[in-house]
């Protein structure tokens, strides 16, 4: 089965006024629960990740001032999620522990694995933003290399806004590979560097967007030895996304959904899906995409 950690404070770890769509953790938790082959899915509660490892890929002082209540007020601000509730530090340990601990699944089971939440890219080695606190992604992929000899890693970023805050921290790893396909007009609008950057236009619909994929899969990575991937699954790119900008359909985002395992398969590397942005309001699309990625992994599970 595909393992998929989730816990209810992360919808209930936000509070009801954040300008975000704190909902749609629950509502897709309740939707794979609720689908004919959920017997393919075993949800696991994840605990909090330690100071220890976020010291792998965050600043000591970030980390013990956020901890302690003690970021400033513009600092908050950049990060957004306001008003921040009194679960803020809990919710952010949890959810950060979900992809640390799925990382440490699929390394030890050979296979993929699931954070029901995760994703947080814009998150900086010393500073959060963009509804990213700590960056989970750096994290894990930092606790892969040290507890279980993983050498080289990649994070495969398919939000439609770039992974600034992980382009920036593996700026000078070549242990980690860092790819970027991203609305190129959008958020953040000082992007940063990754080792792979696809900017697309706005517009960009599921033709255009999967023949971009298929052909940098195959001339850019395909070459590469890879030993751990790391999948941002965002569904932002949908149509009916307010932030994204693009035009995807939501089975074109299954089909690049399946190019992506498919590739995971061919290079016989572990697999860790984190949800990433989904903003459509009403929010059942994003929820509907949401959903069809997990039960396609699940899928592959069989």
């Amino acid at each position: 089965m595909l393992p998929i950690w989730y816990s209810p404070i992360y919808t209930e770890g936000l509070d009801p006024k954040a300008r975000f769509p704190r909902e749609r953790y629950r509502l897709v938790q309740e939707r794979l629960a609720a689908a004919t082959v959920s017997g393919g899915i075993s949800f696991r509660r994840p605990c909090p990740v330690s100071r220890e490892d976020l010291l792998l890929a965050h600043a000591p002082d970030y980390v013990d001032n956020f901890i302690k209540g003690q970021l400033d007020e513009a600092v908050v601000r950049r990060i957004g999620l306001r008003p921040w509730t009194e679960v803020i530090v809990e919710r952010t340990l949890i959810l950060t522990g979900g992809t640390v601990e799925a990382t440490a699944w699929a390394i030890e089971n050979h296979g993929f694995a699931a954070n029901l939440g995760g994703g947080t890219h814009h998150a900086y080695y010393d500073f959060g933003s963009g509804y990213c606190i700590f960056n989970d992604l750096a994290v894990a992929a930092r606790v892969a290399q040290r507890d279980f000899g993983i050498g080289s890693v990649l994070i495969l970023d398919l939000d439609v806004h770039q992974g600034d805050g992980t382009a920036a921290i593996f700026e000078n790893d070549d242990s980690v590979t860092t790819v970027s396909f991203h609305c190129e007009k959008n958020f953040p609008f000082r992007k940063m560097t990754s080792d792979f950057d696809v900017p697309l236009e706005e517009g960009t619909d599921d033709v255009t967007y999967l023949d971009k994929l298929v052909c940098f899969l195959r001339r850019e990575l395909s070459p590469m030895d890879i030993d751990f991937i790391y999948f941002q699954a965002g569904v932002d790119p949908l149509a009916s996304d307010r932030l994204g900008h693009l035009t995807l359909s939501r089975e074109g985002l299954m089909e690049r959904n399946q190019l992506i395992f498919d590739f995971a398969r061919a290079k016989d590397a572990p697999l860790v899906i984190t949800m990433g942005g989904g903003y459509s309001d009403p929010i059942d699309p994003s929820v509907e995409a949401h959903a069809d990625l997990f039960l396609q992994a699940a899928a592959e599970m069989k």
